[in-house]
């Protein structure tokens, strides 16, 4: 387990409502003197988990989170905690389900970052694994993109991504890169997902780099039919997801 490292500000009513759901650990809670009729289900909420509730001017939240969309609520929390890979494996095999991660290798943009966890947290996949350096990390932005899943999806974050899939290797899990140039088209009926499994998906602009592309166990890609030669990095993770989905629940 990784300490936390900072604290995080999540705003508006539904990230709130989700983070006193989960049992996230919440320092206070400031509420606009306007909002109050509109927010009572959460504010039972921490009142009964004990949280500190202040209320202030609209204007104090405003400035809270620069400017950005609160819906009158903003509370303060220790930063998302990280998880070890180890325990990501230790949760599914406790899922008695075919275990089934993500790796990003180096997603810089939070609001891809968001958009798979959100989709993840949907699919069922046990875990996601990121790199320390040159991706995005879990805020607030992130939490506001996922709708809430941050707060369920275990998040690993890794010095060294190539060594971490060695690790995932020797527990028995496969690796699939999803890149443009791989011979592999995921529908044309030879890619099996029915195994434990991890899916790459790589940066927004450069793809999976060299090192990792070679480190795994093979590669696929998506159809394409337009003029563009790639798809943004969240829906190609969402649509790889749910045929992950669809081939299990085939077979």
């Amino acid at each position: 387990m990784t300490d936390h490292e900072e604290l995080e500000w999540i705003a508006g009513k539904h990230p709130v409502m989700e983070a006193l759901r989960s049992g996230r650990e919440l320092n206070k809670i400031w509420v606009a003197e306007q909002a109050q009729k509109n927010i009572a289900p959460i504010l039972a909420e921490a009142k009964k988990a004990g949280i500190v509730i202040q209320t202030v001017d609209k204007r104090k939240l405003d400035q809270m989170t620069g400017g950005s969309a609160h819906q009158g609520i903003v509370a303060q929390a220790a930063a998302y905690r990280y998880f070890e890979v180890d325990e990501l494996l230790e949760r599914a095999a406790e899922s008695g389900e075919m275990p089934f991660f993500i790796l990003l290798d180096e997603i810089e943009d939070p609001h891809n970052l968001g958009s798979i966890l959100r989709t993840a947290e949907c699919t069922g996949v046990h875990g996601v694994i990121i790199p320390k350096r040159r991706s995005a990390a879990l805020t607030a932005t992130v939490a506001k993109t996922s709708a809430g899943a941050v707060e369920y999806v275990p998040v690993a974050r890794v010095t060294n991504l190539a060594q971490t899939i060695e690790r995932l290797k020797e527990a028995g899990i496969w690796i699939a890169g999803a890149d443009v140039g791989a011979d592999q088209d995921v529908y044309a009926g030879k890619t099996s997902f029915d195994m434990p499994l991890a899916i790459v998906i790589g940066n927004e602009s450069k793809g999976i780099g060299r090192l990792i592309r070679e480190k795994c166990d093979f590669l696929i890609k998506l159809p394409m039919h337009g003029q563009l030669n790639s798809l943004n990095a969240s829906v190609a993770a969402g649509v790889l997801m749910y045929e992950v989905v669809r081939q299990r629940r085939c077979d």
